[in-house]
């Protein structure tokens, strides 16, 4: 026996599943196969004709035939995960983690699994005590630098929708959703093609991928920043200086994320190999989730079958690239700072994804020899747009297109958690010719989406924590050169982008570990 992928099979979307998989059996069995098993493996949407909406899926099948005559109706599926290696170096510690973000705590989650016993160290709160954190910032403008939407358990990719789609192609992956589904996200990320988890439901993730770590030996102290390394005369790190003491450590993962910039500031001055990344900066663009789905739709926009339309848009506008990002089906547009003087946005949605906006950032990459002191830039320029406390500031896409007016919005209301918002000349926030190929770009994508440049929608100022605004370069067996035990690891460190890819350069990284080393 033998696991087959049937793909493509495209059926209206109110037809039941088990239709794919009675289709994907008949193509099988037309092969001279036996068919013993079979699951639906993959499920996406094609909305392309409104009038004929369907999904479309793949089939994995557990079948007994000639490969020759079942090459032209299906592809075989190996394992493509290997089964970990072990190496025989001595660790002069235990494995050290800065960081329980998703690359953070999925390099933990494999250590610990394999016996390794890892030590975590967060500088934000436990998952609780960084909500209620953030809830206060939302209500007053208080906010914690150590905890917020960028800081504590779980990382950044907490608060922004726990969208798990990504564009690298590599085994991994369906590993990390295995590995969510066990910690209790919802059973369906193994199956759609857009999967999300939802912030709501995040939290509970993030609190019992600590407990299993804990249950295997390994510990994660929150409210613990790490200030400084410790190398021997070789350059292996041999201890992290912390603000709880220092920390002996075997291995050093960097996992900090890419708002950390204090980090980044450390290893600049310290010399190591970091290389400046362009950053994409934006606004979040907000519609009535009905107009969007109503758009994509058409007649059977609201069925819960199909749930809330999603869109993923980009243009080329002289030379330059937009596009859309995070998009956030019924989501709200938060207040996502870590620096007091600074207004930054993103976009997260429940599990449900039933709010009464849907969202996405806009964005245009803009190349700088010093990307952290543009974002800091913009981010201080949106502050101060916006009033102070932490208000942002907002503009209808009618006057943002138009070059002129300071209406309120209509139609649309912002859903800016932190509440406070100033009707504000977004175009002066940018370099010219970046607001000018936003608005391009929106112009571009309303041709595309019917409405998505209406004069009602709202734009709130500005996004910026996109990506990280350097890269920690890397060489043999994933070390940065000359420190031979130190692992730059996930988006911090410039090497993913997203969830998923954050936490699967976190297994790899953990691979790279016990390759290398026994366990203690």
């Amino acid at each position: 026996m033998k696991n087959y992928l049937v793909r493509d099979i495209a059926l209206p979307y109110a037809v039941p599943s088990g239709e794919a998989i009675d289709r994907a059996k008949a193509l099988l069995r037309r092969g001279g196969a036996t068919v013993a098993d079979a699951r639906i493996y993959r499920r996406s949407v094609d909305a392309r004709k409104k009038k004929d909406i369907k999904f479309v899926y793949s089939v994995l099948c557990t079948a007994k035939g000639d490969p020759a005559r079942l090459a032209g109706i299906a592809a075989e599926e190996k394992s493509a995960v290997a089964a970990p290696e072990f190496g025989s170096g001595q660790m002069n510690g235990r494995p050290l983690i800065c960081g329980f973000g998703p690359a953070g705590m999925f390099a933990a989650l494999t250590l610990a699994e394999n016996g390794y016993a890892p030590v975590v160290c967060e500088r934000g709160p436990d998952p609780a005590r960084r909500l209620e954190k953030i809830r206060r910032f939302f209500a007053t403008g208080e906010l914690d630098p150590e905890g917020n939407v960028q800081f504590g358990a779980g990382g950044a990719g907490m608060f922004s929708d726990g969208k798990l789609m990504t564009r690298i192609n590599d085994p991994y992956c369906r590993l990390v959703l295995e590995k969510l589904c066990e910690l209790g996200a919802p059973e369906d990320i193994l199956v759609n093609a857009r999967p999300h988890v939802g912030t709501d439901l995040l939290c509970g993730v993030v609190e019992r991928a600590a407990e299993r770590i804990r249950e295997l030996g390994g510990s994660v102290h929150y409210d613990t920043r790490v200030t400084g390394l410790r190398c021997d005369s070789s350059g292996a790190v041999t201890a992290a200086h912390t603000s709880a003491g220092d920390i002996p450590c075997g291995a050093f993962v960097l996992a900090a994320g890419h708002s950390a910039r204090d980090v980044y500031t450390a290893l600049l001055r310290v010399g190591y190999p970091l290389t400046p990344r362009p950053i994409s900066a934006g606004f979040r663009i907000e519609h009535l989730r009905r107009d969007i789905d109503r758009a994509l739709y058409g007649d059977a926009a609201g069925d819960a079958l199909l749930g809330p339309a999603e869109y993923n848009l980009s243009a080329r506008v002289d030379g330059m690239g937009v596009y859309t990002f995070c998009m956030c089906p019924g989501g709200e547009v938060i207040a996502a700072a870590s620096d007091p003087d600074g207004v930054v946005t993103n976009g997260a949605s429940r599990y449900a994804r039933d709010g009464v906006n849907s969202n996405s950032a806009v964005l245009v990459s803009i190349p700088s020899h010093d990307p952290m002191e543009l974002q800091i830039s913009l981010e201080r320029a949106a502050f101060a747009a916006g009033g102070g406390g932490h208000a942002a500031p907002v503009q209808t896409v009618g006057d943002f297109l138009s070059g002129s007016g300071a209406a309120g919005p209509g139609r649309v209301k912002p859903s800016y958690t932190r509440g406070a918002t100033r009707i504000y000349d977004l175009a002066s926030l940018l370099p010219g010719r970046y607001s000018a190929a936003i608005a391009q770009g929106i112009r571009a994508f309303g041709k595309k989406i019917e409405g998505f440049d209406s004069p009602h929608a709202v734009l709130t100022g500005v996004e910026t924590r996109t990506t990280a605004p350097y890269r920690l370069e890397r060489g043999g067996e994933m070390c940065v050169a000359g420190h031979d035990n130190f692992y730059p690891c996930g988006e911090g460190a410039g090497w993913a982008g997203g969830i998923t890819s954050a936490a699967v350069d976190g297994v790899r990284v953990a691979r790279a570990i016990m390759k290398r080393y026994k366990r203690n």
